[in-house]
């Protein structure tokens, strides 16, 4: 298991630096400043390798950018509008200047709209870190009385909706603002912003695409470029929905088992293949995740290895990110299931046998707490859940040789 770190680029509050010095060996990055659909050039992504290559002190860094995440999808290409073939054949023209560059993975997902989605992104939790925290009350009171949106009400279980109407009520301007800022957060240095109207003129652009045509148009983007990816050497992955249940009315395609099984089947090449996110997925009750390591594991291509803790055992639900090793997914399980699947791939000479992970977010502790690092990166708190993870590692790989 090759241990990885997200890097948001220069702009990140931990720098290349710090990852050196949590022992990381390799590094997930992406070109956050060059908006969806356009062109990925050979000097930019060179420039990131650079960086990623480099110390503060100009020496050598000795690490390698491995895996992309995100080669982002544009709206077009999800909704097949505007110039969505274009934007088609640019993403094609960037995963072969990824592949020339040396670059092997590709992280990607079909979320329309909005990327992964919280309504507080500094939950206090029982030691006094923070965590990022989706409520579903909260989510709520944003759908009906922020957004607006018409009959968001119906679309919430029984109860909900009159829970969410007493919180707005009790929520002061300022808890209001947050709320909104949270759930249209987007990644630092991202080249495209939210603001409550850009989200309601999406939503009014996807009110005539349901599930099976977003499912469809998945399928189509996938039929364009995976060949190209399979002739190129490169691993495409999806990364699953976030959370793993349709919000705002939009459509999820990407949130179980079954949903990978069809995207896997309808284009069945190598290339195609898992981002085997545990926390989006953990965040369903129904996924069950050492068993899908275990029944996917030839096409999981990248690995997020976090922990969340839900609220109940209902669809959707509340949760937030727990620690690596304290949430509702067996870590442990999950991690022998990939250890397993990385032999049989040593077995069978596969040079993929080493599946690249990273520790999904983690709690804000210690110097995270007045450093605000981006939220769900804090350098410590990372440290720690890769460090429980590494301890897992290798407790199994020395059962295994007994």
């Amino acid at each position: 298991m090759q241990q990885t770190w997200r890097w948001f680029g220069p702009n990140d509050g931990v720098s290349i630096d710090d990852m050196l010095q949590a022992g990381v060996e390799g590094v997930v990055s992406a070109l956050h400043h060059i908006p969806s659909g356009q062109l990925w050039s050979p000097k930019e992504i060179g420039l990131r390798q650079t960086q990623i290559a480099t110390r503060r002190d100009g020496s050598p860094s000795g690490l390698a950018w491995d895996v992309v995440e995100s080669l982002p999808v544009s709206e077009d290409i999800k909704k097949q509008q505007g110039p969505w073939r274009d934007h088609i054949d640019a993403y094609r023209a960037s995963m072969r200047n990824l592949a020339e560059a040396g670059i092997k993975v590709i992280c990607y997902n079909f979320m329309p709209v909005l990327d992964w989605t919280r309504t507080d992104l500094a939950w206090r939790v029982g030691h006094g870190g923070t965590a990022m925290r989706f409520d579903l009350y909260d989510f709520a009171a944003f759908d009906i009385h922020i957004l607006g949106r018409k009959r968001a009400a119906d679309d919430f279980p029984e109860g909900v909706a009159a829970e969410a109407e007493t919180r707005f009520a009790a929520m002061s301007q300022a808890r209001r603002d947050a709320l909104m800022g949270n759930i249209i957060f987007g990644l630092p240095g991202a080249a495209e912003g939210f603001t409550l109207e850009d989200v309601r003129a999406h939503l009014a652009e996807y009110a005539d695409i349901p599930a099976d045509t977003l499912r469809k148009h998945l399928v189509d983007f996938l039929t364009e470029v995976a060949p190209e990816a399979e002739r190129l050497g490169l691993r495409l992955c999806c990364h699953p929905d976030d959370p793993p249940f349709p919000l705002m009315g939009l459509p999820r395609v990407m949130s179980t088992e079954a949903d990978y099984r069809m995207i896997l089947d309808a284009v069945d090449l190598p290339a195609n293949g898992v981002t085997l996110c545990s926390g989006s997925l953990g965040a369903r009750p129904d996924n069950d995740l050492p068993g899908m390591m275990e029944r996917l594991g030839d096409r999981v291509h990248f690995l997020h290895l976090r922990n969340v803790k839900r609220d109940s055992d209902t669809t959707p639900c509340s949760f937030f990110e727990a620690e690596h090793l304290g949430g509702d997914t067996d870590m442990v399980a999950l991690v022998k299931a990939v250890l397993v699947e990385e032999k049989r791939r040593r077995d069978m000479g596969r040079v993929d046998c080493s599946i690249p992970f990273r520790p999904d977010h983690g709690q804000d502790i210690l110097d995270d707490l007045s450093r605000k690092p981006q939220p769900g990166y804090p350098a410590i708190g990372r440290l720690k859940g890769l460090a429980e993870l590494r301890g897992v590692m290798t407790a199994l790989e020395h059962g295994a040789d007994r």
